[in-house]
């Protein structure tokens, strides 16, 4: 009998089309895509597994997924079997053999998400499918220094979906940055993990720093609330 083998996919696509990377009952995933890919190219029911489930809506560059499989395609081969197989939103930019035992998730690794504000007077519609449009003016100053509030290892339950199923909302923060360049407002979160929403939340109660409706010395109040309503 032949032994199965685990192979790993570095995947980017465009989630606007999605209802995010989990399979779901009500409408197309990225996960359901690569599972029906698969299918397509071995003949066998596989599932794969990523590294973070991102939400409906959101971009990926460079997330990670991992499956078992009989077949004898090598490791390299499969990004390129994939990539005519899947539609030209989701792309397999790398595949390659690893061992039986590597799992994305148990990992020692960093995961980085990026939450961009279009901040201007009027809506681009170029940027319509990759930015939040915000018309009143932020100061990413303000926004800066409560975002360095974050950096650290906390309990973020202030800044989790009241859904969440997470056994723990410890996480570590190892930097969150806000950057501006010219009408667009990046926010990059670099962390070991992050709660269902969480980045969303840090965006939106960042732009309320950003008004002036809160003043950035409330971040350290607000974490330890440990109280969704609190941000």
């Amino acid at each position: 009998m032949k032994n199965k083998k685990r192979i790993c996919l570095t995947v980017a696509y465009d989630g606007t089309a999605y209802c995010g990377w989990q399979v779901q009952k009500n409408g197309r995933t990225i996960e359901g895509e690569l599972n029906r890919a698969l299918r397509e190219l071995t003949g066998e029911e596989i599932l794969v597994t990523g590294a973070s489930r991102t939400d409906a809506g959101v971009h990926g560059l460079c997330n990670i997924a991992v499956f078992d499989t009989l077949s004898r395609i090598p490791g390299e081969k499969f990004s390129y079997a994939l990539n005519q197989r899947l539609p030209e939103d989701i792309v397999v930019q790398d595949s390659c053999e690893v061992p039986s035992d590597w799992h994305p998730r148990y990992r020692k690794s960093k995961k980085t998400y990026e939450y961009r504000i279009l901040n201007r007077t009027f809506r681009l519609p170029s940027r319509r499918l990759d930015t939040y449009f915000f018309h009143y003016p932020l100061d990413e100053g303000r926004m800066r220094e409560a975002a360095a509030c974050l950096k650290g290892e906390h309990d973020f339950k202030s800044f989790s979906s009241i859904h969440a199923q997470a056994q723990t909302s410890v996480r570590t923060i190892y930097d969150c940055e806000v950057e501006r360049e010219r009408d667009v407002i990046t926010i990059r979160v670099t962390g070991n993990g992050f709660l269902y929403n969480m980045v969303r939340i840090i965006a939106g109660t960042l732009i309320r720093v950003g008004t002036g409706e809160l003043a950035p010395v409330r971040m350290p109040e607000i974490l330890s609330a440990c109280d969704r309503s609190a941000a």
